[in-house]
This record gives structure tokens, sequence and C-alpha cells, in this order.
């Protein structure tokens, strides 16, 4: 709308009204499966204790099947070996002739050999996971952060094409659609034979979970009003992914079988497509369309919801412009988001930005169930410490600078995931109280860089705009699983590389423009300007005017 704004002219709403809360209530509950299913890889394809299978057909001694596999010290303790087993032919021939071991035999003297006849798996935690189902351990152990890097690949295709197809289609029919694309292949993964099959359709569950939670960012960002949009999607949205992530923990404590804990975290998303009737589609998208009567009988609709009484004509300025017209703004596209040297520069930064908080997100997220302690609650702490962190995020968006916010809260993260190497070994309490404020740090930084994403943009290219930021943020969800992996290398190495990521993109959120208090862009044109764009036009402005002021005293 360039005749008026459309926070103005739908003023009649009210800010609070039921048709507000019934948006906010129903575009929440749509992301509570993605909190259920994004981490459900920490316990599916968590890894039990394990050790070489000594075949119980093997005519060997009771005495020398204690002895068989060899023990390794791991964290300062002694504990049998995960990936070999002394020879077992050696042991089967010293068992017959009747040599003791310790006492005839020096038992770290005897040729070791890999685990050919398989694992055996501690069963008190899991009745079974992927990785002891397909035994992706040791040599095959690369193939656990694959798993989780295909799935974040999926994520990054969703984020993708899940913006654009929305600026085409419309919110609320790519809502459903991939609501249902996760749902499907959630259910049709519990058919897997091997870990290749799980690992494809894998995919298509990151694909459908991540453009159900943009799709819904956006679709709510757009319906409400500012002051609740700032709501929605901080303490909104958040919290309700945050939900779903919460009982994630608690969902694998009472049910330890991978493909039984798939089925209830998915069960959920079932319940969501007798809903259809009651979301509405954006009116601001309608509107970028052409599409001004549908518009107008969404929002005498919510007005009739609130109790109160719509104009006769809604958006006068549009009403004699033919839809041709407006089809032009549709034609915007991703291409659009590097155009000018201002909207590209916004984009490079907002880019690397998404990436940075990305790593840190998802790599503290995944190394959960690694920390010491109860799994199962250092999991839901993980979850938890979002909820402050989506709290606090609502008084910062409603009174403070999104450019001060964004940077303190990420430069938090990384200062505090550089202290962490510092820690004696001996203190691990501290180094997880430091994990966790690094968690919190990152959550609210996730928490801001949504809204201030989309406040940055138009609406003819702010889903396209959050779209593909959250497309470079999956670059960074990708990586996440081999800085964890990196630790097996140097205990300090993901830290020091994550924190100093962090700790520049916190740097480079200072360049980005305010939009604070400011309404949201209709058109590119009406964007702000970066900061140092911004610097070069009122330099150039200075000398224009200084020269007109010479010319006119020359005169």
């Amino acid at each position: 709308m360039s005749a008026q704004d459309y926070d103005e002219v739908t003023a009649f709403l009210g800010e609070w009204g039921s048709f507000q809360k019934w948006i906010m209530l129903l575009l929440g509950i749509s992301v509570i499966p993605n909190g259920l299913s994004m981490f459900s890889v920490v316990f599916i394809a968590d890894t039990p204790a394990h050790h070489c299978v000594i075949p119980p057909n093997a005519n060997i001694s009771a005495e020398w099947r204690n002895y068989s596999i060899p023990l390794e010290e791991d964290n300062r303790e002694m504990r049998y070996s995960k990936c070999t087993r002394y020879k077992l032919d050696v042991i089967q021939r010293l068992s017959d002739n009747g040599s003791v071991p310790g006492i005839d035999v020096n038992v770290t003297e005897i040729e070791q050999e890999s685990c050919k006849d398989g694992w055996e798996y501690d069963k008190s935690i899991y009745v079974s996971t992927i990785v002891s189902e397909w035994d992706l351990v040791c040599s095959d152990a690369w193939k656990v952060p694959v798993i989780t890097s295909i799935c974040f690949f999926g994520i990054l295709t969703g984020s993708f094409i899940s913006g654009q197809l929305s600026d085409r289609f419309g919110r609320k029919i790519v809502l459903f659609a991939t609501i249902g694309v996760q749902t499907l292949f959630t259910f049709i993964q519990l058919l897997s034979t091997s870990w290749l099959i799980f690992t494809a359709l894998f995919f298509f569950v990151g694909m459908g979970g991540i453009s159900t939670f943009v799709v819904a960012f956006v679709q709510g960002m757009e319906i409400l009003t500012p002051r609740i949009r700032t709501i929605y999607s901080t303490v909104g949205i958040t919290i309700f992914f945050v939900i779903g992530y919460m009982l994630l923990p608690l969902a694998a404590y009472f049910i330890r079988d991978w493909r039984m804990l798939l089925i209830a975290i998915n069960v959920p998303g079932l319940f969501y497509f007798p809903l259809w009737r009651l979301i509405p589609e954006s009116p601001r998208w309608l509107l970028s369309q052409g599409r001004v009567e549908e518009a107008e009988a969404i929002l005498r609709g919510a007005a009739k919801k609130n109790g109160v009484t719509a104009p006769e004509v809604i958006f006068q300025a549009l009403q004699g412009l033919p839809k041709v017209e407006n089809k032009t703004e549709s034609r915007n596209n991703v291409c659009d988001l590097v155009k000018s040297k201002n909207i590209c520069w916004i984009t490079i930064i907002l880019s690397f930005v998404w990436i940075a908080v990305s790593i840190g997100y998802f790599a503290i997220s995944l190394n959960s169930s690694n920390l010491h302690g109860n799994r199962f609650l250092n999991c839901f702490f993980s979850a938890a410490v979002e909820v402050p962190g989506s709290i606090l995020s609502w008084p910062l968006l409603r009174s403070c600078s999104r450019r001060l916010c964004l940077f303190a809260s990420l430069f938090l993260g990384g200062a505090v995931l550089l202290l962490t190497p510092l820690i004696p070994r001996d203190l691990s309490w501290l180094s997880i109280a430091l994990e966790m404020a690094g968690k919190f740090g990152f959550s609210v930084a996730f928490t801001l860089v949504f809204p201030f994403t989309a406040e940055l943009y138009p609406t003819v290219l702010r889903n396209t705009a959050v779209g593909s930021c959250s497309t470079a943020a999956r670059l960074g969800s990708i990586a996440a699983p081999y800085f964890v992996y990196l630790g097996t290398y140097h205990k300090s190495l993901p830290y020091i590389l994550m924190g100093s990521l962090c700790a520049l993109g916190g740097l480079l959120g200072l360049l980005l423009p305010e939009t604070y208090g400011l309404p949201l862009p209709e058109t590119i044109d009406h964007m702000q300007t970066i900061q140092r764009c911004k610097k070069r036009k009122t330099s150039n402005t200075f000398s224009r005017d200084t020269s007109a002021v010479e010319n006119e005293s020359v005169l």
C-alpha cells in the first residue's frame, strides 16, 4: 500500500481482540511439532554404551570371557573398549591351555582386532536407537552427524522454497501443505530398513518442519497489529516452539524405542488439519496480489469477531486500481534481495548473522546428550533456558534498539563459548552452566533476528527474505554437527571457532539499519538505509548542498 498505511487503515480492529488471540493461538500450535521433531535426533540417534560381542558359542572359559575386551581410559575412568577386542582365536587357545589371565599371561600384550561379530549395547537407557539398530559406531560413527546434517539440509531447502512458494501461492495453503509433508514423511521413516533410507526421508521431514515455522511466523507478523506483532514474534511463536522442545525429553524419558518415539512426537501434527477453515489468508499478501475484495472480507470477519464495526470501504485508495498493476509486485523474487547496493549489503550482513546464530544455537543443543549428568535433564534445561530468553526478548523489542539487542545477545553467546575451555575439568558443573548461558544468549539472538529481518524487508519480499536468511542460517546448522565432532580432535577447538564466529556476527549486526518504532515497509523504496550507505548518502547530500550555497554566493 502506497496511498495509505496498512496499520492505520486496520486500526479499527483494535489490538487484542478475539481475532488476534485466536490467530496467535492457532499459528502458535502449528509450530509445537517443530519443537518436538527439530532435536529428536538427540535421542533417536544417541549412541548407547557398547563393546564388542563375544559370541555365546565361543569355546572360552568364563574367566577369559571377562578379560576378552581391553580397558581404555575415558574421561579419567577405565571402560571397556568400544571398537576392539583381543583376538578371539588367541584367547580360545589360551583358555584351552588353562592359562590364567593376569597371572600366566599379560593380557595387555595380546593382539587386538575389530568387532567382527558386532556390538553389544547397553539397554539401561534406551531399548533401541538408530545407532544400535544399524551399528553406526566405530568406523561407521561418521554416519551419525551426516544424518543430522542431511536433516538440516532439508531445513535449508525448505527455508528457501517456502518463502517463494508462499509469496506466490499464499501463506495459508503453504502452511498446511508443509505440515502435511512433515507428518507424512515422519510416518514413512518408521518403515526404514537402513540408515540410508532413514536419512533420505529425514531430508523431507526437515524441509516440511522449517517451512511450517517460517510461514506461520510471517503470517502472524502480517495479520497482527504492531504491538501484538512484537509479542507474537518473541514470546508468542517462540514459546510454542519451546513447549514442543521441552516435551521432547519428557517423551523420550518414557519412550525408549526410537520408532515409538517418532510416533509420539508426530501424532500432534495430525490434529492440525481440521483447523483449515479457522485460519485466514494474510490480508497484506492479498493486497500485494491486488485481491482487495478478499482482503476486505477477511478484515470484516475479524471485525465481527472483535465486536467492532468495519468501515464501508476499508482500502479506499486501492479500490479503483486494476489488478494487473498489482501483479507487477508479485513478480518480485529472490534476485531482488541483491538488486541495489543498500538491500544487497543488508542481505549479506543478515545472512552472516543468521549463520553465526545458527551454529552457536544448534551446536550447543545437539551437544546436550554429551554433557555430564542425566541426558534427559540436560536436554530439558537446554530447552527451558529458552523460556527466559524469549520472555526477555519481548521487552527488549518493545523498548530497545534492534541492532544493540542483537549485538549484545550474540556477543554474549560468543564470549561465553570462548571462556568455556578455560574451566578446569573437575568443575564440569561450571562448564555446563556456561554452555547454558551461551544457549540463553543464542536463544535471545534467534528470537530477535526473526522480527528484525521481517521489519527490514517490504511486504512484497518479506517472506522471501525471511526464508532466504533462514536458508543462510541452515548452512550453519548443517555445519553444527561437525563443530561438535571437532571436539574429538581437540576439546577446545569447537568453542574457539564458534565463539569467534558469533562475536564477529554481533559486531557486524551493528551496521544494520534501525527499525524500532517504524512501520513495516510495503515496497523496496520504503526500506531503511544501511549505516555505511547512510553515511555516504549524507556526505553526498552535504556536498551537493555546499555546492549549491557556493553557486548562490557567486550569483
